[in-house]
């Protein structure tokens, strides 16, 4: 496990040597987005594409290069789309709004109705609208919102031709919702202050672990930390969780930042020596600033390694099954899977699309085992954990 960890470090470093050139009734507790936030909690909104990425989508072109995108499955080879489309989504305009346009742009017989709100604001419109919203297709920046639809009855189950397109542990074991891009959790750090042998690999060892001491930060109102904290409840139970809460203020944890682009930034800048931020948050700080003293570490198989994914599903209210769901399936086409790992620096999901930037494979993750996605949508205890302790 120790060589896995040190192995995915290495890789990271040279990726950025490279020149990488609310839910239950909370939403209003929960964050929706920061400075380079797009509105929905998790940073959409902020990629680091250039105004052209329409243009690019399933041509290959990209700032790192040629890539190749034939181990996906093209738009082209998918069940053209013809109708109308209500689409409610979690992830903001400026990051999606352009595939979803190039989506509706291919097929002259195709309207896209987009609405754009947070994934926990959108949950709970579509619960207050029941069985008269308008809404086809739910696009959700995290698996928790897509959960708490299912367990709210609101989810229509998936074809099986859909589901197929993606590993088994990124689609809801009933089928009705699907993954459609991930993200990893990560430590970000300062190189100038850390190495890599100061980053423990236990989440439980950083409460104790002075080389942090009043130099960490966290964003507590973003929806990936919440999710963070979720998966440790569900792992390790409540009081543990308190717990390390508590040890992690006794440390000085600096719980004032808005976003977690905001703490790798920090990071960068020497504000902190580390941070807690998904994967993506570093890899956009060092395509804008290649030299940046910041680097990447993972914990191993405990929720500060969790790997949540954006995903999609078809709502119960959906006027045509069949258009919704071939809808998400564009979602899952190579020139999608492509666009999410250019503009985002999210993981493809579909094998045979690769990362950007040099990241490590999923498979080389080590993400918890005894964790279902779906539990992350118990997000009203958490936020309300996290009051308690005076972190919100």
């Amino acid at each position: 496990m120790k060589d896995n960890r040190s192995t995915r470090r290495r890789v990271l470093r040279l990726g950025g040597a490279a020149g990488l050139a609310s839910i239950a009734g909370c939403s209003g507790l929960l964050g929706n987005g920061g400075a380079n936030g797009g509105g929905d909690g998790d940073g959409d909104g902020g990629g680091t594409g250039g105004e052209n990425v329409v243009g690019q989508i399933g041509s290959g072109r990209s700032p790192f290069g040629a890539r190749d995108i034939s181990g996906g499955v093209s738009m082209a080879a998918m069940p053209d789309l013809s109708g109308e489309l209500t689409l409610y989504s979690g992830r903001g305009e400026p990051l999606v709004g352009q595939l979803i346009t190039y989506i509706q742009d291919l097929y002259p017989d195709l309207t896209i109705r987009p609405r754009y709100n947070s994934a926990a604001e959108l949950v709970n419109q579509i619960e207050t609208e029941g069985s008269g919203s308008p809404a086809d297709v739910f696009f959700s920046v995290n698996a928790g919102s897509l959960g708490a639809l299912k367990d709210r009855g609101r989810t229509a189950e998936l074809p099986t031709e859909v589901l197929d397109m993606v590993p088994d542990q990124f689609h809801d074991p009933d089928g009705t919702w699907i993954g459609t891009s991930g993200r990893a959790r990560t430590i970000p750090y300062n190189t100038n202050e850390l190495s890599d042998s100061d980053i423990p690999d236990d989440i439980f060892a950083f409460p104790e672990t002075e080389a942090f001491r009043d130099a960490i930060g966290c964003a507590p109102t973003y929806s990936s930390f919440q999710a963070f904290i979720t998966a440790m409840r569900a792992l390790n139970g409540e009081e543990e969780t308190r717990q390390w809460l508590n040890g992690m203020q006794e440390l000085g944890l600096d719980a004032n930042y808005p976003d977690e682009f905001l703490v790798s930034q920090a990071v960068a800048d020497g504000e902190l020596r580390a941070g807690f931020a998904n994967h993506y948050y570093i890899q956009r700080v060092l395509a804008g600033r290649p030299n940046a003293p910041i680097s990447t570490a993972f914990t191993d198989g405990d929720a500060g390694a969790i790997f949540n994914v954006a995903g999609a599903c078809v709502l119960d209210t959906a006027a045509d099954t069949d258009l919704a769901a071939n809808f998400v399936r564009h979602l899952l086409s190579a020139e999608a899977q492509d666009y999410f790992a250019r503009e985002t620096f999210e993981y493809p999901l579909v094998p045979g699309v690769e990362p950007i930037g040099r990241l490590p494979t999923i498979d080389e993750l080590n993400p918890p085992e005894d964790l279902d996605l779906t539990q992350l949508s118990d997000l009203e205890g958490t936020v309300n954990l996290l009051r308690d302790v005076g972190i919100l």
